[in-house]
């Protein structure tokens, strides 16, 4: 249902991405790269940019990289688009390289969490960057979110910034930071931007774009999805709910299966309902007592008509509700709350049921709060393929390049060349493991391209990217093989509160199905110069079970060397927490 169809069926429709107007500067076309200075603008005719993206990665023209996707998707909506990329970060001055932008600062840290990139898992600085030019290393800050924020501030107080990518998205409440060992504030309240934008942002930041363009104040932009800002107190009209009622803070217990009654769970556990045993025991004494003596009957309880519709509770409009998380405060100082407020913004990911969230950070004179509005509503198929459609020119900027001309020497940028020749054919994962933040930030709902677009994609990596050999590294995404999975129903999809749809089993709703894989594996390895088509991505091994075609198919044609199945662990105990089969 995923990638055929429309997502109309959620509470909130969606205005399509190529519906809106286009702003007046459509009239200078397309660029073939967007451009990184001032005699890159001067040859396109341009006196300023409307936006300009600050990022940490290298400018690369590619689908895989987040500041090419947002800056042509931009363009494409008439906008003059600049990059900034990898700029020093000790003054202001780069910031201000391209000029003052018209409407707004495009801000992320880059591909990566910039922590990540700098430091080894025991906090050491790396020497490489793959993201770099040359693979070397410190070229972008520590938390280089925060810090390209508050330069692009410094750069002109007056125009707003809007932050993005992995970094921003998965720091959007009080958190855990590893590097620091600590629970750091929400990375709005520290970058100070106007606008933080979580998840894949082609949605927001287009609507975001056009309201800025029609002299909107960035401040009274507060109801588009997938966005974070702050505020002082809860406008009216809302309903506050407080976030022990959606989730009980304490030891956390096994799953719950829905489906089993509370006394074949108890059976399962190799105890017994207190309940049950108690109704036994009174119905036991009953029987008893009606044998002894005729004359005594059991009571029946009939429910009176009149009084069923008097004790119901009225619940508020979940799309007029906040969900109030312990404060900042309160989760540094409580593990226990700490895990409670992210259970509840895992719980509140499902765009079709999903409630605004809010957290307060600081106390009296300083107090504001933290307010998440509900995840975006994922892309259609033809918005996917709108997206992946760009007119990308599929390489690093020719900034980049050596004395030849080349990005294969000394200037190679090895994240580019990992993707150089592969496919990315949809976003999302179901799976809702515990320590992988994929469901966080790209939703669970899959967002599949059509057949055509993937064709196409893999027909032009042939027909233009040079140093093609006939190989496609990779047809894929975050997970393999959930090409156009999901729930068989639109209404079970978009009430469903489950955190993952294949633990502890595969959900009987879920649509298995691999033929539209197959389908498209074997036209992909069938084109005229394609000679190999491998699969580089992640593999959910027991959905692949399920379909015995797509092994064979998986098997015979397309692993090269080795078979990317993740297994996390063996025993059962540490499986059960991560939520791996």
């Amino acid at each position: 249902m995923n990638a055929p169809v429309d997502v109309s069926f959620f509470t909130r429709a969606a205005k399509p991405l190529t519906s809106y107007r286009k702003y007046w500067a459509a009239r200078f076309g397309t660029a073939k790269f967007l451009p990184t200075s001032r005699a890159e603008m001067d040859a396109l005719g341009w006196d300023s940019c409307d936006i300009i993206v600050v990022t940490g990665d290298a400018y690369v023209d590619h689908p895989s990289f987040g500041m090419a996707v947002i800056g042509r998707m931009l363009e494409a909506q008439g906008f003059r688009v600049g990059i900034i990329a990898q700029p020093d970060w000790q003054s202001a001055a780069p910031f201000k390289a391209l000029g003052k932008p018209n409407l707004f600062f495009g801000v992320t840290a880059g591909n990566m969490d910039s922590m990540i990139n700098r430091y080894t898992a025991d906090r050491k600085i790396r020497s490489d960057d793959a993201y770099t030019p040359g693979d070397v290393g410190g070229r972008r800050p520590d938390r280089a979110a925060i810090v390209y924020s508050q330069r692009c501030k410094e750069a002109w107080n007056d125009v707003p910034i809007v932050l993005g990518g992995i970094e921003g998205s998965l720091r959007r409440i009080a958190h855990y930071d590893y590097w620091q060992d600590k629970v750091r504030r929400s990375i709005v309240v520290d970058a100070k931007c106007d606008l933080l934008l979580y998840g894949n942002a082609e949605r927001a930041i287009v609507e975001i774009a056009h309201r800025l363009a029609a002299r909107e104040p960035v401040h009274q932009i507060t109801d588009v999805r997938g966005t974070a800002f702050v505020r002082r107190e809860t406008p009216e009209g809302w309903f506050e709910i407080d976030s022990t009622s959606v989730d009980e803070p304490g030891r956390v217990e096994a799953h719950v299966n829905p489906y089993l009654m509370v006394s074949d769970q108890a059976k399962a556990n190799g105890a017994t309902c207190a309940k049950e045993d108690e109704a036994q025991a009174v119905a036991s004494a009953a029987e008893t007592a009606a044998a002894v003596n005729p004359a005594i009957k059991p009571l029946t309880f009939v429910p009176n008509p009149a009084l069923q519709a008097r004790g119901r509770i009225k619940v508020p409009p979940r799309d007029r509700s906040v969900i109030r998380l312990p404060s900042y405060e309160q989760v540094r100082a409580d593990p226990v709350l700490y895990a409670h407020a992210n259970r509840v913004l895992h719980l509140e990911t499902n765009p079709g049921n999903a409630r605004a969230l809010v957290q307060a950070h600081g106390e009296g004179a300083t107090a504001r709060d933290v307010w998440i509005n509900p995840p975006p509503i994922p892309l259609t198929t033809a918005e996917m393929d709108h997206v992946f459609d760009l007119p990308y020119a599929r390489s690093p900027h020719p900034r980049y390049a050596d004395e030849d001309g080349s990005h294969d020497g000394a200037t190679k940028i090895p994240a580019w060349e990992m993707i150089r020749f592969s496919v990315n054919i949809m976003r999302g994962c179901f799976g809702g493991c515990t320590f992988c933040s994929i469901t966080e930030h790209e939703g669970r709902i899959i967002q599949s391209r059509s057949e055509e677009s993937i064709i196409k994609e893999v027909e032009a990596i042939r027909d233009s990217v040079k140093g093609f050999t006939g190989t496609i590294s990779d047809l894929g995404g975050p997970t393999a093989n959930m090409y156009r999975i999901g729930c068989k129903s639109p209404e079970i999809e978009s009430a469903c509160r489950k955190p993952s749809c294949v633990y502890p089993g595969i959900c009987p709703n879920l649509n298995t199905s691999h033929d539209p894989l197959i389908k498209i594996y074997r036209r992909a390895r069938a084109l005229k110069g394609i000679k190999k088509i491998l699969i580089g991505s992640g593999l959910r091994y027991d959905l692949a079970v399920k379909s015995p075609e797509y092994v064979k198919e998986l098997v015979q044609h397309h692993v090269g060397g080795y078979l990317k199945i993740a297994p996390e662990h063996t025993e059962q105990g540490p499986l059960t927490k991560m939520m791996k089969p």
